[in-house]
């Protein structure tokens, strides 16, 4: 839901935004398609049909359409927007706690909107990229990784599964392949997907597509990460990313049922970290898309041509991940399995160390939900509440920003999810100065090691009978 300068569209007039009509959630759903997008933004609702074809972010915009999309569109657009809304505004949303028997998921934070800490932090590094005369979406860094790094996974791939070698240099070139992986996923399509990657909006579909180009949908992706985890970090239920079965190997929250077997999760879920890449591709989003959620929530039906794009990438990725390699390669199948599944463990590996170690730490806090008027509510500011659920590592590491496609500065990024994650070094002392004076915390470790210890302690502590902090 990016916007950079882009004005809307000025012929839908502004006598919608008065009307004073109002809606329920119910009715608002209804209206969940690019065809027909209405969305709610701070308690009023917004028909952005006509703007769709237009919008410099792409399908960003109807991620959450038929849905509240406040804190989206907060952390993606600019201040200045917010006063080109009014001409798309048809009503009001009526808040209904028998709304949330629908199981909509959203959560009430205090001062959505105004939030003091939010404005003060958006008006100083909005007019850091002013000054500069940077466009916060583009970084010509971000070119020659991407170059860099798909002309190493072709090369990789070619290596691992087509060129004869011994054991040991096959199993150096499948681990290398699962890193290039990892580093396509986290450098080039999570900035993609997040709108943060180019100004042009079909560059920025292409590299998004990257993800499916290494086997895991970009759509269901969008739903579970941009649509689930960034509104609501570490709040049981919402946060796709903390979500858990009724009985699980994995106890992350309080709130979770703790089992026995928890007590050794802080050791036995290393080796099960490996298997999130090929959980996704194979199982994940397949379950996703036929029933309709992630967890218990529900996520955006696809288009007709987001269709296809799924079914064309799935297909496309076992033809030259599996039959070609099985066809042509220099292996029999059995060999091929295990370096096909050593670059899968290495690229989940790799990329579940950065996920957990932002969120799932000792650090991190945990926001309580308050049930009390039948609206889910938290009495903390949503900007807040990301920094507090939120932990950095090696903050002024260039080497580690490039490496973590900017997840060492995981605050950064939830605050400006639209911003090109190299920029995330030039403006976190602006952050980390503006948390002070607000008196928001701004935590970090100071590398890489400490953090994982922090992740393994805290896996510990939930594991077994010690309370965990969380904010209410």
């Amino acid at each position: 839901m990016a916007v950079d300068g882009a004005v809307a569209d000025s012929k839908h007039g502004s006598d919608s935004a008065i009307s004073g009509k109002k809606y329920t959630r119910k009715e608002v759903m209804a209206h969940s398609t690019p065809e027909d997008c209405w969305l709610v933004i701070a308690g009023k609702v917004y028909d952005v049909t006509k703007w769709i074809p237009k919008h410099p972010g792409g399908s960003l915009i109807y991620v959450r359409a038929g849905h509240d999309c406040t804190y989206m569109f907060n952390s993606y657009h600019p201040l200045y927007v917010w006063k080109l809304l009014d001409k798309y505004c048809i009503g009001e949303v009526q808040k209904l706690p028998t709304d949330y028997e629908l199981k909509l998921h959203n959560v009430e934070y205090l001062d959505s909107v105004n939030e003091p800490f939010y404005i003060t932090v958006k008006e100083r590094v909005e007019a850091y990229f002013r000054q500069k005369k940077i466009n916060p979406r583009v970084h010509p860094q971000m070119f020659m990784k991407s170059t860099l790094l798909l002309a190493s996974y072709l090369l990789l791939y070619y290596l691992t599964f087509y060129q004869s070698h011994n054991h040991i240099v096959s199993t150096m070139y499948a681990v290398a392949f699962g890193f290039v992986m990892a580093e396509i996923a986290m450098s080039i399509t999570h900035d993609a997907n997040h709108g943060s990657y180019s100004s042009w909006p079909t560059l920025g579909f292409l590299m998004g597509m990257g993800l499916d180009l290494i086997g895991a949908s970009s759509f269901i992706w969008k739903q579970h990460h941009v649509a689930a985890h960034h509104p609501f970090t570490n709040i049981n239920i919402y946060d796709t990313d903390i979500k858990t079965n009724d009985v699980d190997l994995r106890r992350v929250h309080r709130d979770h049922k703790r089992l026995s077997v928890h007590s050794y999760q802080y050791i036995y879920l290393w080796p099960i970290y490996g298997l999130v890449v090929l959980k996704a591709i194979w199982m994940d989003d397949f379950e996703a898309l036929i029933y309709g959620h992630i967890g218990k929530l529900p996520i955006a039906k696809m288009t007709p041509k987001e269709v296809k794009q799924f079914w064309f990438a799935k297909t496309f990725y076992v033809l030259y991940m599996v039959a070609l390699p099985l066809l042509f390669g220099s292996y029999n199948w059995s060999y091929f399995l295990r370096l096909y599944l050593i670059s899968e463990l290495v690229a989940g590996w790799y990329m579940a160390i950065f996920f957990e170690v932002s969120h799932i730490v000792n650090e991190a806090t945990f926001p309580v939900v308050d049930l009390s008027t039948g609206i889910p509510t938290v009495p903390h500011g949503w900007a807040a509440m990301q920094v507090h659920a939120s932990v950095n590592f090696s903050t002024e590491s260039l080497l580690w920003n490039h490496l973590s496609g900017g997840l060492n500065l995981q605050i950064e990024h939830h605050l400006f999810p639209g911003v090109c994650h190299v920029h995330y070094t030039s403006i976190s002392p602006i952050v980390e100065a503006t948390c002070k004076e607000f008196n928001v915390p701004y935590k970090r470790h100071a590398s890489i090691w400490a953090a994982i210890k922090s992740h393994v302690q805290y896996l510990k502590n939930i594991g077994g009978p010690v309370e965990l902090r969380l904010v209410g």
